[in-house]
Formats: C-alpha cells, structure tokens, sequence
C-alpha cells in the first residue's frame, strides 16, 4: 500500500543546494538528477540558490544533460545562499523590513512547479530550513554538506576531505617560511563552533600546537611550549588554530554580524590576536595567516566525489522507498538515514576524547591546555 502511494506521489523531485558552498555539491546535483532520470523517469526541477529559489520562484528543469560534466567542478551550478530562512525572511513594507513566516509562499511555489518531494542538499541550516517546510507537510531527502563536518548523525560529510586537503597543503608550504625566517606561524581554518578541520588538518601537517573550540586553552601554556621549542633548536613553530577557538575563560572573536541570516555570527580573526599576544609575551616573531574561502573552492577530491555520488543516489533510492523527511548519513561505512528533526539545529563537536587528540598528544603536539 505505502508503494502504491509512494509512486503516485513521486514524479517531480526538486533539488536545491543551501548554506555555504563546497567542493562536491555538483557531485550530489549530478548523481540526483542522473539516478532519477536514468532509474525512475522522474522529472527534477533545479532550485536556484537555496530556500530563495523556492521563495521566489526561481526554478528551471534539469535534463541529463545538464548535469553532465560537472562531476569535477567545483561550487554549485544551482547556486547557494545562507541568508534565505522561510520562518524568518526579511521583507520590506511600508519603508520597514520585517521577518515574516513564508513557508507558505514556498509550498505553493513548489505546488505550481508540481514538486513532489525536494532533496535538500546542505548543513545545519539548511537540515532546520528543511525540517521547517516538512511540518508544513512538504517531503524532503536531506543530504549532507559542509566543510565543517559539523552535522550530527553521519561519521563525515562530503567537502570535508577536500577542506582537509586544502588546509594541510597549505600548512605544508607555511613550514619552509616558518622555517627560513624562524618565525611562529599562526594558521586560521574555518569551522565554526567545530574543530574537526583544525584537528586532522592540524595533525596532517604536524603542526606542533593545534587549537580547537572544544578544548579553550591557556596562552602562558602556548608561549612557554614555543619558548621552549626555540631554547632546544626549534627555530620556528607551527599553530594550526580554528576560527571558533577561544581562551579560558575568554570568548569566541567574531569578526561581524550580519543582521537576518539565519546564522548571523561569523567568526574569525582569532589568528591575529594570537599572534600580536604570543609576539608580546615570548618576544618571537610571529605572523598570522587566515585560509578563509580558500577552504571551499576547487576541485573535490577523490574521496568527496565518491561520497558525494553515493549520497546524491541513495537520497533518490530512499524518496522512492517510501522514505522522507530524513538525512542521509554514513555510519561505520554503510549508508542509512535519520530524521531531520532528530537532527535539525545541533552540532557534532570533536569529543575531547577523540582517538585522534590522543594520537596527536601522543607525538608531541599539544592543544594549549
């Protein structure tokens, strides 16, 4: 019986790309599109730019195609938007804006396009966006992304790999000026309020402190680790510190606000505030570098077009079973799904007890406790 209804129902699926940008969204886009085409003869309809395609009707239908040749791009051919929140969308009347509920505008949007189900590719915001519409009886298939690896339910997210690559490799080139000028190098990652990028990018490079949102830590205990390291003939040192990282005691620094976004905090500049500190207590030379976007552009690697491919087609294979209002997520190497409101508005933060903080501790690296 629930087959029955679930092949009447399942014609149309849409496929939007919300939040932050990352390598590998075109992955998912192509594997959505191709699966359903290819295995249903379903009809998919492109979203353009998040939640505000569906807000404003922005829509356009995907052929085969389409999605051709975008397995190695990276961004979005749909393009993306984090400031698009269907509970609280900013609206102008009267010469004033205000933040009205306009779920309502985009379950008929999608009605008037004949969208079935929609699979929302993205993070946390997008994950609470889509668990938003589903009470308003919409079907959603998440999937998830972010560089972060921040989403709960799923051992990793597809853009991380990349992310790591991108930030390790750059941690690499730091060493060899590190090294001919015998500074101390303070290298900033995204990661919002998690530090999971900081700690395998961290450990990747050999940085020889790594400083993560989790674990606050003490600068009198990163200036007497330097100090020492430069007294045996360690002329130089490597930090790898998140953008959420904070002092004992002290908060995360935030570089601005940005009103009527959804996620209206945005870290960063923790980097340059370590470096003028631990210069004016130790008396080295230090200098800061901030990754930035950097982190999400270019190519995805291997392992994130794979993940990405599988997710996008287990997303459609799970719409057409039957399923809805779930995340796909990877668990001990098998994919499965849980529901987005199990999951919508938390974060997954690296446990202090973390089999990597411990291998890290273990070869000399220190965390600035």
């Amino acid at each position: 019986m629930a087959k029955k209804t679930q092949q009447k129902k399942i014609k149309t699926i849409g496929v939007l790309t919300g939040g932050g940008d990352c390598p590998g969204l075109n992955a998912v886009v192509r594997a959505v599109t191709k699966t359903a085409i290819n295995r249903y003869n379903l009809t998919v309809i492109g979203i353009y730019d998040g939640f505000l395609g569906l807000i404003e009707k922005r829509m356009k239908i995907l052929s085969y195609n389409d999605t051709s040749n975008i397995l190695t791009q990276g961004g979005t051919i749909l393009g993306t938007s984090n400031k698009a929140n269907p509970t609280k969308f900013p609206v102008t009347l009267d010469g004033k804006t205000c933040l009205r509920d306009v779920r309502d505008n985009c379950i008929r949007n999608a009605e008037e396009m004949g969208i079935d189900a929609i699979v929302a590719i993205g993070g946390d915001g997008t994950m609470c966006g889509a668990a938003d519409l589903a009470k308003k009886g919409m079907i959603f298939m998440g999937v998830p992304k972010t560089i972060d690896n921040d989403l709960p339910g799923t051992e990793v997210t597809f853009g991380f790999n990349t992310a790591v690559v991108t930030a390790t490799d750059a941690l690499d080139k730091i060493h060899s000026t590190a090294s001919s000028h015998h500074r101390v190098m303070i290298v900033e990652v995204m990661g919002r309020y998690a530090g999971w990028i900081a700690l395998h990018a961290g450990v990747a490079s050999g940085s020889d402190v790594i400083l993560i949102p989790e674990i606050p830590y003490n600068l009198n205990s990163i200036c007497e680790f330097v100090i020492n390291r430069s007294r045996h003939g360690k002329r130089f040192s490597i930090i790898t510190v998140a953008e959420g990282a904070r002092e004992k005691g002290g908060k995360m620094v935030v570089s601005k606000t940005i009103k009527n976004s959804p996620d209206p905090i945005r870290l960063g500049g923790i980097a340059n505030k370590l470096a003028y500190e631990i210069e004016k207590e130790t008396k080295l030379e230090c200098r800061s570098v901030v990754l930035g976007h950097i982190q999400r552009g270019g190519t995805p690697s291997a392992f994130d077009r794979t993940l990405a491919t599988s997710f996008g087609n287990f997303a459609i294979e799970q719409l057409m079973a039957g399923k809805k209002n779930r995340l796909v997520v990877r668990r001990h190497g098998e994919l499965a799904t849980v529901a987005l409101s199990e999951i919508a508005g938390k974060i997954r933060t690296v446990p202090a007890d973390h089999q990597l903080v411990d291998a890290a501790r273990a070869v000399g690296t220190i965390f600035g406790e």
